[in-house]
């Protein structure tokens, strides 16, 4: 090899040197979005929550779970896991764990793949979404319930139940990306089924949070009015109403969602 060659090879070097360790290859914005992303991935894993859960929980709950835990590695069928998951999952929701009573029904999901058990998997997650205070455990419980009810609309698409579950996920939790996804994914539902009173119920109760009475009262009127004897129609229409400052239409729903709830 020529002194020409070495020299190519001993710059080409030093460049890599230099590119490597002498220059930051990503904005400093993204490298700590990155770290953010690890930590965040961490912090939520199923894993860190379980051990979490178990240091708070009473010897004769931790003996309970640790029972149905060793049922499950003994099966021998999915059939008989799946009885054993279902009691283990009931079990972390009687206990006030409602995002571990998810992952182990995304477990029952995995094995039975049925748009039910995705459904039911999704819903338990949404529970657990709404009643988490944690960010940590809402973005846990909101990635994997939008998940859970993908798999089952693409195992059922006529469902409506699951899409408009989905929307509402999206709304509640919006991605950072897109977070108008919800909301758009309603009307889109709304303008597909104008008379379905759980989507205009949605839409009203989203429109009052955001201080859009009148709208809420429109779509929440038409709920009534297609269904009269809806609690939560009636209930948030007064809401709806007093934001307007109507308070005659205030009185009759909210008498109106007193009655209702006491009927119940």
């Amino acid at each position: 090899m020529n002194k020409l060659q070495w020299l190519v090879i001993s710059l080409a070097a030093l460049l890599f040197l230099f590119l490597y360790f002498g220059v930051d290859r990503k904005p400093r914005e993204q490298a700590a979005v990155d770290r953010a992303r690890a930590l965040n991935a961490t912090s939520t894993n199923v894993m860190v929550l379980l051990k979490e859960a178990k240091e708070k929980m009473p010897p004769a709950q931790i003996n309970t779970i640790a029972s149905l835990e060793q049922l499950v590695q003994e099966a021998h069928s999915d059939t008989t896991k799946i009885q054993y998951l279902k009691q283990l999952s009931g079990k972390w929701f009687e206990f006030q764990q409602p995002a571990l009573a998810g992952h182990y029904a995304e477990e029952i999901a995995e094995l039975a793949n049925t748009e039910e058990a995705w459904s039911i998997c999704g819903t338990t997650y949404s529970i657990a979404l709404q009643r988490a205070k944690e960010e940590k455990i809402k973005s846990y419980c909101s990635e994997r319930a939008v998940k859970a009810y993908e798999n089952a609309i693409s195992l059922q698409p006529d469902n409506l139940d699951n899409k408009i579950n989905l929307a509402l996920v999206n709304a509640d939790y919006p991605p950072k990306n897109n977070p108008m996804k919800g909301i758009l994914a309603l009307l889109d539902l709304n303008k597909q089924n104008p008379d379905n009173v759980p989507i205009l119920t949605n839409i009203g109760r989203l429109g009052i949070q955001t201080g859009q009475f009148e709208k809420a009262a429109k779509r929440l009127q038409k709920a009534v009015d297609l269904e009269p004897t809806n609690k939560r129609a009636n209930c948030l229409l007064a809401e709806a109403y007093n934001g307007l400052g109507n308070m005659e239409k205030k009185g009759t729903y909210e008498q109106k969602c007193k009655e209702l709830s006491a009927q119940n």
